[in-house]
């Protein structure tokens, strides 16, 4: 395999017939590992440099499309992640994790050079 070359895979999960909008997706999940490390969203998203509204139109879309919540309000002390929530996270962080070693097992097999023209 060639050292130099570079992969990014993205997973982003869609509802069934909800035509490439994305209910949750690289954004999302940095969005609640955010929320999780800060028990913030204001936090998460001024880390992240996402503006506050942002971070509620993408949560609340999410929540929409899959059906259960994804973090809970705990006035005044901040927000955190729902059960649900951290379970779905977990599961996505897994898929990334499986795909990404799928590609390194493909990568690694192959005898595909690239050469400097």
């Amino acid at each position: 395999m060639n050292k130099s070359l570079k992969y990014h895979v993205h997973i982003r999960l869609l509802r069934q017939g909800d035509n490439l909008k994305t209910a949750f997706g690289p954004g999302t999940a940095s969005l609640l590992k955010g929320i999780e490390r800060t028990g913030s969203i204001n936090q998460a998203t001024k880390e992240m440099g996402m503006a506050y509204s942002k971070a509620w139109k993408v949560l609340r879309i999410a929540e929409e499309q899959l059906g259960f919540p994804l973090i809970e309000r705990n006035v005044p002390s901040g927000s955190s992640l729902t059960e649900q929530g951290k379970k779905f996270l977990a599961m996505y962080d897994e898929m990334q994790e499986a795909a990404n070693q799928a590609i390194q097992k493909v990568l690694e097999k192959s005898d595909f050079s690239f050469e400097k023209r």
